[in-house]
């Protein structure tokens, strides 16, 4: 099947609705067919919700008796709807604008003014002009109480700013109330991964690089970047630009004085006739005199606060308080002494009862114990976990929570507004005593714990897919869908991991740590394998068995190798590995932490030091039959030669490692093959070209290209391929040069985005070229003889 299409297939609410009304059907008439409440139809219909749940969809297709092409159309619309790409945990591209919009208009104004003043500037300044070049983007700080809506503001600025700002619309939750929110560095790495930074381009900068990789990749672009929820000024000021031609827009409850030349946008309530116009959308009811005086009263004892009216609206909506004078005479009692939820918070604890009190009572549980997650979002198998409910019915009540306006979703993931989970956290207090929560909270942890394992064994070698029988009502039927697990939940299960060690769980931190070696080498960038490795580290000592003591301290060394760039640190772990490994006699561990001491001297250009252990390495690792270590060792070898000078012997022994993989093909990962083989061409066109070979470059660099092709590396392609054409170039192959630089273009988002840019630079140049040696080409011509 062709993939669908999102900018081309029409959208899931559109579909819907024809075939509803194809079907002869009302709204009611489709709920009562399928089970879908009648407003979960509506906001489908009406693209309030544009990514339904699987078991949604299929109801309504039952309901709508669909089969055949008219079946197989509805499913593509639903998958349309859907982002199944990875994204990092926090960081999305800003979804489009809300159809329950209302009001703002002040503030928007003011946002689309600072937007074209930056557009003048640029206009004004020209490429030219340096007055403008390297001037700061636009900061907004738009603040105000919790619920004010101040994400909701920035959301729809950014969507309605998208045309002048065609490089990309990011919103970043920064977590500013989590007690560990995220590193500003952890944050830069998301942005880039949003924006398409290949994971190369990010490992070959390393970590001393990052921020100045995130900064240049903005500065390159025309964006709006959302940061939202900041706590203040420290966490913000390290994710500013410091110049380019984008716009930056700050959330926060706080004003953030401590940021110079931002542009600050207090928000403030709704105005009563704007909190009345937002309840009669979100109610859809008629607009007579009655009905406009009931929702006045209800927008006012709500306090005109946009998440308290949302949360009424719902309850409207559904009709099961309705009419308004029931709602609002429900509330009236209750809406003066309403408490604060925490110190300074508004007063919506009133509205968010109504809400909880109405829910079934497997619901409300949910509601409750959602409070329990760590992460800024989870999963329905995950929130099954918590409640101890079968998947399907986990669904069920999660829908419930989402029809209600207490729970958001997105690609299948739900979240919690921050004041929902503090209104969950102490219901969950309440009305559940100690026991009941340690357990939620244990069976949550042990499930994202196995899960990790299971999906992390993909790329371990010996393992692959998941045994048979394991049920984790998560489908890891494949590495892809492994890793998009791993990334997904990293954040929850990353504090699983926490928990884990803090109780004592030792055994089981190091079976995660030593399920997960192999995938970190996948998402190196992640941040936190120094933690993970640190973490079994100490419960493998505190086990007391050397062997896995040695082996997670060699992980530690990695992790400080090639996540943190911290060589000499990395010497201190893989030494103490060492000397473990040869007490207790344990001769691949030895390999390895050679291996990890001769990669740190070779960072350090100390190239006697690091081929002395890189060949003890590899005499170990032929003696306990590790091949994947054998053809680790053999290209470390060749990076050596070939780093210090030695091109001659490095070709050769990229060679000798080429031919290690023919002969122990059988015994060698098909991934690791694949990467290993990229890695050695591009390594033997480097000492070519040093050695003043270019035609035996461009060789291996034309088989590098064909190999990472082959492999789908699309990324690592376009990097070979700009090596090749930039090459081409200096020979003064100009028309291959031309034909590589318009493949990258053409290789689509998957490409590596600034060699897509570079390439686009040089075939301008290029066709300039041509056209000024094509004129002086006619001016020849046209001379008298």
């Amino acid at each position: 099947m062709e993939p669908v299409n999102a900018e081309t297939q029409p959208a899931f609410g559109s579909v819907l609705r024809e075939l509803r009304l194809a079907a002869s059907l009302t709204l009611e008439g489709l709920a009562e067919a399928s089970g879908v409440s009648v407003r979960g139809i509506g906001d489908l219909e009406r693209g309030r919700r544009t990514a339904p749940q699987r078991r949604t969809v299929a109801a309504l297709a039952r309901g709508l008796g669909l089969s055949g092409p008219g079946l197989q159309r509805f499913l593509d619309a639903a998958r349309a709807g859907r982002d199944d790409g990875y994204t990092p945990v926090g960081v999305r591209v800003v979804p489009r604008g809300s159809s329950d919009f209302v009001g703002r208009e002040h503030e928007l104004t003011r946002l689309m003014e600072l937007a074209v003043s930056l557009a003048g500037r640029r206009v004004r300044g020209g490429e030219a002009d340096a007055s403008t070049a390297g001037a700061p983007p636009v900061v907004v700080a738009v603040s105000g109480a919790p619920g004010v809506g101040k994400t909701t503001l920035a959301l729809e600025a950014a969507h309605r700013l998208a045309g002048r700002f065609p490089d990309g619309q990011i919103v970043v939750d920064m977590r500013g109330l989590d007690e560990e929110a995220p590193t500003p560095v952890e944050l830069m790495l998301g942005v880039l991964r949003a924006l398409r930074v290949a994971d190369r381009e990010v490992l070959n900068a390393g970590p001393q690089g990052h921020v100045h990789l995130y900064r240049q990749t903005l500065a390159q672009r025309r964006f709006v970047l959302v940061l939202d929820n900041a706590r203040d000024e420290a966490q913000v000021r390290p994710l500013l630009p410091g110049v380019g031609e984008g716009m930056v827009i700050v959330t926060s409850r706080r004003m953030l004085t401590g940021l110079e030349g931002v542009h600050r946008i207090p928000l403030d309530n709704l105005s009563a006739s704007e909190a009345t116009a937002l309840l009669t959308r979100l109610a859809g009811t008629e607009s007579s005199k009655a009905a406009a005086a009931e929702l006045r009263r209800i927008a006012l004892l709500c306090g005109c606060l946009p998440l308290a009216l949302h949360l009424a609206g719902h309850w409207l909506a559904t009709g099961r308080t309705w009419p308004g004078a029931d709602l609002a005479d429900r509330l009236a009692p209750t809406a003066e002494p309403w408490g604060s939820m925490v110190a300074g918070d508004v007063r919506v604890s009133a509205t968010f009862d109504l809400s909880y009190r109405q829910l079934s009572e497997p619901a409300g549980r949910m509601f409750r114990r959602l409070a329990l997650v760590t992460g800024p979002d989870i999963s329905a198998a995950g929130a099954a976990r918590l409640c101890g409910q079968p998947l399907f019915d986990a669904e069920d009540c999660l829908e419930e929570l989402v029809e209600a306006g207490l729970l958001a979703v997105e690609r299948d993931r739900y979240r919690m507004h921050d004041l929902l989970r503090i209104h969950a956290g102490n219901k969950l207090r309440a009305e559940e005593n100690a026991g009941s929560t340690a357990r939620a909270r244990k069976a949550l942890h042990d499930w994202l714990l196995s899960t990790a394992i299971v999906a992390g064994r993909w790329y371990e070698p010996g393992f692959g897919a998941p045994p048979d029988g394991w049920d984790g009502d998560v489908d890891l039927s494949t590495a892809d869908k492994g890793r998009a697990w791993l990334q997904d939940e990293s954040a929850n299960w990353l504090s699983a991991l926490r928990a884990a060690a803090a109780e004592g769980r030792d055994a089981t931190v190091v079976d995660v740590a030593e399920a997960l070696h192999w995938f970190s080498d996948q998402w190196i960038f992640w941040g936190h394998w120094p933690e993970v490795f640190a973490l079994a580290a100490g419960s493998a000592e505190r086990t007391g068995d050397a062997v896995a003591h040695a082996t997670q301290l060699n992980y530690l060394a990695w992790a400080r190798l090639a996540c943190e760039g911290r060589y000499r640190d990395s010497l201190v772990h893989s030494h103490r590995a060492l000397a473990l490994a040869r007490d207790a006699d344990d001769k691949r561990q030895q390999a390895w932490a050679h291996f990890y001491i001769a990669w740190a001297h070779r960072k350090l250009a100390q190239y006697g030091t690091a081929a002395d252990h890189m060949s003890r390495a590899g005499r170990h690792f032929e003696g306990v039959g590790d091949a994947e270590g054998g053809l680790t060792a053999r290209h470390g070898i060749a990076l050596i030669l070939s780093e210090s000078g030695h091109g001659e012997e490095a070709i050769a022994a990229f060679h000798r490692a080429l031919e290690y993989i023919e002969r122990e093909r059988d015994r060698l990962e098909p991934h690791a093959v694949d990467f290993a083989r990229i890695g050695l061409h591009s390594g033997m066109a480097y000492c070519f070209e040093q050695l003043g070979r270019a035609a035996e470059a461009v060789l291996q660099l034309r088989i590098a290209v064909d190999l990472s092709g082959r492999s789908n590396n699309i990324g690592v392609q376009s990097r070979e391929l700009y090596r090749l054409g930039t090459l081409l170039l200096s020979m003064k192959r100009s028309a291959e040069a031309r034909a590589v630089f318009a493949r990258i273009v053409t290789l689509g988002p998957a490409a590596d985005p600034k060699c897509a840019r570079d390439a686009a630079v040089r075939l301008d140049a290029l066709d300039a070229d041509e056209t000024a040696a094509r004129g002086l080409s006619l001016v020849e011509t046209d001379q008298p003889c």
